[in-house]
């Protein structure tokens, strides 16, 4: 999923990290129990990483680039409870129903087709427990969001369309929330 200079620089910046520890996460996440495992889907430069560290039990990033894998393994190497791995949020080898939680962070609209962001929401289903929580936030379709991904693998969610995707890939109890830019979604497997 390709990122251009502008949209790497601002993912990687000390700011981008600080609005999303006390702006973005705590609005997208809301009181979720994250439980005792957290799966991240499309980490990154890592900027949310830590923060669900610090709520959930352990974490398992996946991240389908090899170069941000590599700099987020040398960064949580001696930081208990993250484990990092190379993969895809398609599919991405873990254990079925061996986890509490899985969250993704604006990381959706990088996903390149409507048939692979739901391929992420079924595989998202298989790995969660029985009462697992999906949980995360994306922006939506603006202006200014498409001038920031100018070059980059772009494919923004419709708002309108998450629900019944959701429901589609099993969850139930979905909800979808929208502010001007961004969108929350919340999700559970039946237990």
């Amino acid at each position: 999923m390709s990122m251009n200079l502008l949209h790497k620089w601002c993912c990687r910046s000390a700011g981008w990290s600080v609005f999303s520890r006390r702006v973005l996460l705590p609005w997208a996440l809301g009181d979720a129990d994250l439980g005792r495992s957290t799966v991240e889907i499309g980490p990154g430069f890592g900027a949310n990483t830590d923060y669900l560290n610090e709520r959930a039990g352990s974490v398992t990033a996946v991240e389908i680039d090899p170069d941000y894998a590599d700099h987020l393994r040398k960064r949580f190497a001696s930081t208990g409870g993250v484990r990092v791995i190379e993969g895809d949020g398609t599919d991405t080898g873990l254990a079925s129903r061996g986890f509490s939680s899985v969250v993704s962070m604006a990381m959706l609209h990088h996903v390149p087709t409507p048939a692979l962001q739901d391929a992420l929401f079924a595989e998202a289903f298989r790995v969660l427990e029985p009462g697992g929580v999906f949980v995360g936030g994306d922006g939506s379709p603006t202006l200014p969001f498409a001038a920031m991904h100018i070059g980059d693998t772009y494919n923004p969610m419709p708002p309108a369309t998450l629900p019944d995707r959701l429901s589609e890939a099993g969850f139930t109890d979905v909800s979808v929330d929208t502010t001007p830019g961004a969108l929350r979604f919340s999700a559970r497997v039946p237990s």
